[in-house]
């Protein structure tokens, strides 16, 4: 046995289809793509989907901007905060460590939601009035950074 012996297995292969080669091929004149139209032609419009409204269409338009310089922060709850020994300074890093912020992000910012009872030092990048006052009130004292 050669490699010159080699040959596809019987019905494997078929000869090439020569279209536009007259009549008596059966692909001659049209060459097998019908009378006109775009798909005679052979420029469809990229996205033409048949007369259905195109995905581009059907899809909603989102309006509006959104600031690519907004600032995100992690925010910490008061009732979160309870959990902290009396005279405690309650920083970024000690809430990071203790598991209340995954990340820092642009800062920790605390927020008013629950009651504090304890007298905390909190320092963050932001408080909200009510936490501000709550903590006030439980003779605590705000630090901003």
């Amino acid at each position: 046995m050669n490699l010159s012996d080699l040959k596809p297995n019987d019905g494997a292969t078929r000869p090439r289809k020569r279209i536009g080669r007259g009549p008596g091929s059966g692909t001659g004149k049209t060459s097998g793509k019908g009378h006109k139209g775009d798909k005679a032609r052979g420029n469809t419009k990229p996205g033409f989907e048949g007369g259905q409204t195109p995905l581009h269409r059907r899809l909603p338009h989102f309006r509006g901007f959104t600031s690519p310089f907004k600032k995100e922060y992690a925010v910490v709850n008061l009732s979160a905060l309870e959990r902290f020994d009396d005279g405690t300074e309650v920083t970024p890093d000690l809430l990071f460590a203790s598991g209340l912020i995954g990340s820092f992000k642009d800062g920790v910012k605390i927020l008013g939601d629950g009651e504090l009872t304890k007298n905390l030092t909190v320092r963050a990048h932001h408080f909200s009035k009510s936490a501000q006052e709550k903590i006030a009130a439980a003779g605590g004292t705000i630090e901003t950074l």
